[in-house]
């Protein structure tokens, strides 16, 4: 039987009524995950990608990409210990760096000790903070470990003005069978999802770049309106 076409493009739990954590979210919250994960997030997309492809790499990528600008106000959505916040702070934007777990935040603003940064715990599905805040959203992996991505999606393109940038990373969807049970709520609660997928949760957005390496994506959004910023 032919499965309906949302479900062959995400691997996701069922629709949620309102922001709570997955399993993955809820292990964040462990101090000891804060002193692991810059070990981790280091080394993962060579691991994952297949090639040599470390932070310096990727910072250079973005910033080839989106080429974010000094006095710029961006959001790293889903800080964790502060990567993409840290590179935009050394080319001079603001930076709101939020979270859900304040260990991760601690850990962040230890490695990324900046002026240009504000440091938030927020949950992101639904922020609070008012509409179109910010010229760029930067947003490394958390795609992947959010409760509800659709709206998380969504949520970030109401805080990005017209003619920002949304910056994005994250696996997407192989239909493995690591993936499969990586995607059940008792045992992490990932969810993976194709590229045309994360495009319909964003018709205000157009993209501009989608990039493969190995096993992780990279994508560069443009919000409908002003004249871009790349």
């Amino acid at each position: 039987m032919s499965l309906p076409r949302h479900l062959k493009e995400t691997l996701n739990s069922a629709a949620h009524s309102g922001p709570s954590l997955s399993v993955a979210q809820r292990s964040n919250l462990w101090p000891i995950t804060a002193l692991g994960y810059a070990w981790w997030r280091a080394r993962s997309l060579t691991l994952l990608g297949g090639q040599a492809f470390g932070l310096a790499r990727e910072a250079k990528l973005f910033r080839s990409l989106c080429r974010p600008q000094p006095g710029q106000s961006w959001l790293d959505a889903g800080t964790s210990t502060g990567f993409y916040a840290g590179v935009l702070a050394q080319v001079g934007c603001r930076v709101l760096a939020a979270d859900l777990s304040a260990p991760m935040l601690a850990e962040a603003q230890r490695r990324e000790p900046s002026d240009q940064i504000d440091w938030a715990m927020l949950n992101l599905e639904l922020s609070g903070l008012p509409s179109e805040s910010f010229d760029g959203v930067t947003v490394g992996a958390t795609l992947n470990e959010t409760n509800d991505p659709a709206r998380f999606l969504q949520e970030l393109s109401r805080l990005t003005r017209p003619g920002g940038q949304l910056w994005l990373m994250y696996l997407p969807r192989t239909a493995g069978p690591l993936q499969t049970l990586l995607s059940k709520a008792a045992l992490g609660g990932l969810s993976f999802h194709d590229p045309a997928w994360v495009a319909r949760q964003l018709p205000g957005c157009q993209r501009t770049h989608l990039l493969h390496v190995g096993a992780v994506v990279f994508e560069r959004y443009e919000k409908a309106g002003a004249a871009g910023l790349g």
